[in-house]
């Protein structure tokens, strides 16, 4: 699609992130703290990491309060709050360092009580880590997901920059949709740079689980599997199946070794990862579910502008229900039904790999054959073999 590409250049190239650029001062940065740093493992490390993720909680409260007070949607007294908010991020800066080193350390114990250390271990055994776990408590770029409008398939995920204001984020995507695609701009939690964006505002179950998850991606890229995922991501050759395989396999290992370090270390957060679900009759999983299935019936029949109009009343049907969407489109639907692994998702390649990894006698195992595989055919193979 050069055509295409050379128009959708000039709209995204003032607001594009270089990996390059950042890289080049990332590196160093890490380099020079690795090897000045003197951070010696304590016994109180667990109350170090703890401590730093109430402040992020209580700063993500306190914004939210400010912001109330300074619109008049409620009272108080604004002053005393941004102290305390202002306090509360010095703490939080002090902390971040050392709450990396210590959770990167737990990450690779966990791994290695897997037996898990590098991508060719099987062949070599040494162990010896790499990818070397390394993460940074920052916020990501953003990513513009481009899918056409009559079907839902990612062909252009590009990097932005983060930060980026409600007003820019539409106008790109208003610039973009009037290419005759569908676009969405997706605040990312975790990105798969070296060192690993991990975003600074969340739990800390999502950040363990986030940051094995991007550890995954890079351990992959020396596989089939991830290979192949890598020449999709740079558009050298798209293939949507490898994507959802390679999404949904770092999920649900990042899940299981995320469950595994947090009942060594941090047993009341290991449930973490679903607290800001709530109990009630309306099943969100099961409408997204269902909206999809229908949306997909639209495409099939032709009948595009159907489905863009079904997508926008179900987003606001969603909203009264408590759930706000900003955008509901088939971009939406590209980007995050490559994570098969989760209970939105109506790809079958989620319960395949939940098959797959029943069938396997490790983690480590379980890993290692779904890293060999180039398609989804490689997998309902190995599922048929094994039965």
């Amino acid at each position: 699609m050069p055509d295409f590409d050379n128009c959708l250049s000039p709209i995204v190239k003032p607001y594009r992130f270089s990996i390059a650029k950042w890289e080049s001062v990332a590196i160093p940065h890490e380099i020079n703290r690795w090897i000045f740093d003197s951070y010696e493992k304590s016994d109180d490390e667990v109350h170090m990491v703890t401590e730093y993720f109430s402040s992020v909680e209580r700063i993500k409260t306190l914004k939210s309060e400010i912001q109330a007070i300074n619109a008049g949607n409620r009272q108080g007294d604004s002053a005393s709050l941004e102290a305390e908010l202002n306090s509360l991020q010095e703490q939080r800066m002090a902390l971040e360092g050392t709450v990396e080193k210590i959770i990167e350390r737990q990450i690779r114990e966990s791994l290695a009580q897997q037996g898990i250390f590098n991508p060719i271990d099987k062949y070599i055994r040494l162990k010896v880590d790499f990818p070397p776990v390394n993460f940074e408590l920052e916020k990501p770029p953003c990513s513009l997901v481009v899918s056409p409008r009559d079907r839902i398939e990612t062909v252009r995920e590009i990097l932005l920059l983060p930060n980026l204001s409600l007003k820019e984020i539409e106008g790109i995507e208003a610039k973009v949709d009037k290419l005759g695609v569908s676009s969405l701009v997706v605040e990312l939690g975790g990105c798969a740079t070296y060192p690993t964006f991990v975003t600074n505002e969340s739990s800390l179950r999502f950040t363990i689980d986030t940051a094995t998850e991007e550890w995954v991606h890079q351990y992959l890229v020396f596989k089939p599997l991830g290979f192949l995922y890598l020449l999709d991501l740079t558009g050298v050759s798209r293939n949507y199946e490898v994507a959802t395989i390679n999404e949904a396999l770092a999920g649900m290992f990042s899940k299981e070794i995320g469950s595994i370090l947090c009942e060594k270390y941090y047993p009341e957060y290991e449930n973490d990862v679903n607290q800001n679900q709530t109990e009630s009759e309306f099943d969100y999983n099961r409408e997204m579910r269902e909206i999809r299935k229908t949306v997909d019936k639209y495409l099939a029949r032709g009948e595009i502008e159907q489905a863009e109009e079904f997508m926008e009343w179900k987003r606001q049907y969603l909203a009264s229900k408590g759930y706000y969407i900003r955008k509901l489109n088939q971009a939406y639907f590209a980007f995050y039904g490559a994570y098969a692994d989760r209970p939105t998702s109506i790809s079958p390649i989620g319960r395949e790999l939940n098959e797959l990894r029943s069938q396997s006698a490790s983690l480590k195992d379980f890993l290692n054959t779904a890293a060999a595989m180039t398609s989804r055919q490689n997998l309902i193979d190995v599922l048929n073999k094994n039965q």
